[in-house]
């Protein structure tokens, strides 16, 4: 009698405490939920929703178009010998600038030297016989007037004097010959430029025209920048170039604060049936040579310029199932969803075709929390915005005089009973 006694007792217990438990956990949810749903009714209620705004304004704004080009020397250079021999020397440091017609390598000249002092022997004996024939023409001339010689020697001795003329200018072409290999042997800069690596050293044999090169020149000032542009652009492209110069401006873009301006000089007379664009070169100054061959910039090429545009930030552009739209902020402080036509786009603001005016109010930050009629209150420079793709984090002081992190909306506090 008293196990089973016991066991009833411990079986009540277990049912009263499993009762007590349900009990407190719909209570609890039932909390929960009643506090979730009266946030969100005084969220809709009137709550009103941070947000950064800007107003509509008229500027100036370019036409621009966009894309990405490859820096190309003026003119390369591959610097050869032209006769073989030794290097002795080298006049420059690698990557060095030079100037045409600088030194740049010394061949062993010695035996140059030698040909062209042959070359100069050869010339004074034959000229020396020509003396001696012009002579002998003159006496045979005499004497066959005479008739104390024959009319074949007077004919020998100028046929003679002809071939010795022949000869020396033979002799004059060969020691022009030997004094232009032996000025080959300096070579020298044939454009003006930067040079890259020494290829051959001082101390190797080279060939004329043999490879590799001994160095290589890159004119970089000036200097081109090659890009392409869709084929559907060419007709403006070409009738902007008819009004006059088309200046483009690159940039880096690990740099783009560093820009250079330059002129539109070349465009390809075909268009890139791969591809569907057409090449065009612009030369630049590159004083300074921040553009460097084989470097990919940023080519921004001004097509037209609208006057008195209206232009709004482009974070305030949303893009819905419709097309595209802008929050409106009215005098109440109440929002509208407004379609608007877009235009092209400048330095963080967008041109707006139709659907604004200027001096309207829009939203442009913290649109995920809007909605038609939603309330707004305006943000300080540096507060996160609700709703914000990329919240800001801010700092306050808290009760007890210390900076408190303040991350944002949405960040649970660490307090019993904060919803998230």
């Amino acid at each position: 009698m008293n196990q089973n006694l016991m066991r009833r007792v411990v079986a009540l217990i277990i049912v009263v405490g499993a009762l007590a438990f349900g009990y407190q956990y719909f209570i609890g949810d039932g909390q929960a939920l009643s506090t979730t749903n009266s946030g969100k009714k005084s969220t809709k209620g009137g709550q009103a929703a941070p947000v950064r705004i800007a107003k509509v304004e008229t500027r100036t704004v370019p036409v621009r178009l966009e894309t990405i080009g490859a820096v190309q020397s003026r003119s390369t250079v591959q610097v050869r010998s032209r006769v073989d021999g030794q290097l002795i020397a080298a006049a420059f440091k690698e990557g060095q600038w030079v100037k045409k017609g600088d030194l740049l390598f010394r061949i062993d000249p010695r035996s140059f030297e030698a040909q062209l002092r042959q070359a100069q022997a050869n010339l004074a004996r034959d000229q020396a016989q020509l003396v001696k024939a012009r002579s002998d023409l003159d006496r045979y001339s005499q004497l066959s007037q005479k008739g104390f010689s024959s009319q074949q020697k007077y004919e020998e001795a100028k046929a003679n004097v002809a071939t010795l003329q022949a000869i020396i200018r033979a002799d004059q072409a060969t020691v022009e010959i030997a004094k232009l290999q032996l000025e080959f042997t300096e070579i020298r800069a044939p454009i003006e430029g930067r040079t890259g690596n020494m290829l051959i050293t001082p101390g190797n044999l080279v060939k004329a025209n043999d490879t590799p090169a001994l160095v290589v020149i890159n004119e970089t000032r000036p200097i081109h920048v090659a890009f392409s542009v869709p084929e559907r652009n060419v007709a403006d492209l070409k009738a902007r170039i008819a009004q006059g110069p088309l200046s483009i401006t690159v940039s880096l873009p690990e740099q783009p604060e560093k820009r250079q301006t330059g002129d539109v000089v070349f465009i390809n007379n075909a268009v890139d049936t791969a591809t569907g664009t057409i090449q065009l070169k612009a030369v630049f100054a590159n004083d300074d040579e921040l553009l460097t061959p084989g470097q990919f910039v940023r080519v921004a090429v001004t097509l037209d310029t609208l006057a008195d545009a209206l232009v709004v930030p482009s974070g305030a552009i949303q893009d819905g199932q419709k097309g595209s739209y802008v929050f409106v902020v009215h005098k109440d402080m109440t929002v509208e969803p407004r379609p608007v036509a877009i235009g092209p786009a400048d330095e963080g603001a967008t041109v707006v075709k139709s659907g604004l005016v200027a001096g309207e109010t829009v939203v442009t930050d913290g649109q995920l929390r809007l909605f038609p009629g939603a309330r707004v209150q305006p943000q300080k420079p540096g507060v996160a915005a609700a709703g914000s793709g990329t919240p800001e984090t801010g700092k306050k002081k808290n009760g007890k005089g210390k900076e408190a992190t303040n991350a944002g909306p949405g960040k649970d506090s660490g307090k019993p009973g904060a919803s998230q």
